[in-house]
């Protein structure tokens, strides 16, 4: 089975482990990446070359860099011609222009194509990504999706070929290996590090972990990791609420510097915020905790409760009060640390492991071309 991945998501080295697995499981497999991404309101994210074994990891061109909808790889027919996929995955949205002209270059080739799409918020779109859209769901053997609102909403805008719920990418659970558990023991004076790894952006919620911070004992501390334009209104909040010492802020690390950072951490919150045009796709950072026994705390935002299941603590999102209330209890609480931690590693060797991720993958592509999927 030859497989081409089209995927700017694949800059990032930590994702690449799913390709190792695909690999592994007999197809030959070539992944066409973007030299770089730019994430608006975070930055540039080069490409890194960390788990490259038994397939083809190659640079694609790419045009209009950062633009979600619009960028678009002008080589992509030249490389398809080339390599002769039988299968083409196109990480992209199907209402993309990136989709469209990759589609179009895959179908050319004698290719069957999937695409992949995030969108949980319903709304139509105008020309010509309607066009874009339909006509993805017209020519695509198969969609595979990141959510459950992901897939009904496309169902909904008339896609009727058969759709596979899938995350993009597990964790790697040797790369997010278990930290030394938590031992149930008397309260301790040392800090008690609550953390957030992410864009440091509005929908985010960040603004809630500050505020959560008053009427909380000294000892509980917030560290928030990452870049974005909130980053000076942050420490601008901090200082009026007078928690300025206990907050810090640090850079955005690599991906597969993240196991690092979590392990300075008590405990992972995701806070985000459903707005009028997102509200949270999968939260990958809540598996990356989890697999590295760390316990996770999130809003009920989007696909957050569905990721975290019996895993973890869910508070609704926006409510500051509760989410106080939830990080005292776990804060004075080790036996319930220890016990989310357990938890979590379970959930992640049960569910998303990237060897786990990488066999329903290679299913859909086998039932694309009409393999049996036993053979995989």
């Amino acid at each position: 089975m030859r497989v081409v991945i089209l995927s700017k998501a694949l800059v990032a080295g930590a994702y690449q482990r799913k390709l190792e697995e695909i690999a592994r499981l007999g197809v030959e497999l070539t992944a066409l990446v973007p030299p770089s991404w730019r994430e608006p309101r975070v930055g540039e994210q080069r490409l890194e070359r960390r788990f490259t074994a038994g397939y083809r990891l190659e640079s694609l061109p790419i045009a209009l860099n950062g633009r979600h909808h619009l960028h678009f790889y002008p080589a992509i027919g030249r490389a398809l011609r080339r390599l002769r996929p039988e299968v083409l995955h196109i990480d992209e949205e199907s209402f993309n222009l990136a989709t469209f002209l990759a589609m179009r270059a895959g179908l050319a080739v004698g290719a069957c194509c999937c695409f992949y799409n995030w969108a949980n918020i319903d709304r139509r779109y105008p020309p010509p990504f309607s066009f874009f859209e339909q006509h993805s769901f017209r020519h695509a053997a198969h969609a595979i999706a990141g959510n459950q609102e992901s897939a009904a909403i496309i169902r909904r805008h008339g896609y009727r070929g058969p759709v596979t719920v899938i995350p993009q990418f597990g964790v790697d659970p040797e790369m997010f290996a278990l930290r030394a558990s938590p031992q149930p023991s008397a309260l301790s004076p040392q800090p008690f590090i609550v953390g957030y790894l992410g864009r440091l952006v509005p929908e985010k919620g960040v603004f809630d972990l500050v505020e959560a911070l008053c009427d909380l004992p000294d000892h509980v501390r917030l560290r928030l990791v990452g870049d974005g334009v909130l980053r000076q209104p942050i420490l601008a909040r901090a200082a009026a609420l007078g928690v300025s010492d206990r907050v810090e802020l640090c850079p955005a690390v690599g991906s597969t510097e993240v196991p690092a950072a979590l392990a300075g951490l008590d405990l992972l919150v995701l806070p985000s915020h459903t707005t009028s045009n997102w509200k949270e796709q999968f939260g990958r950072v809540l598996i990356e905790a989890m697999s590295c026994g760390v316990p996770v705390l999130g809003s009920s935002s989007g696909e957050i409760p569905h990721v975290i299941g019996d895993a973890g603590l869910i508070f609704p999102e926006g409510d500051v009060a509760t989410l106080r209330i939830a990080i005292a209890r776990i804060a004075t609480a080790p036996a319930l640390r220890a016990d989310l931690a357990r938890r979590g590693r379970a959930r992640i060797l049960a569910e998303f492991t990237q060897a786990a991720i990488a066999r329903r993958h290679v299913a859909v592509y086998a039932a694309m071309l009409g393999y049996e999927t036993t053979t995989y």
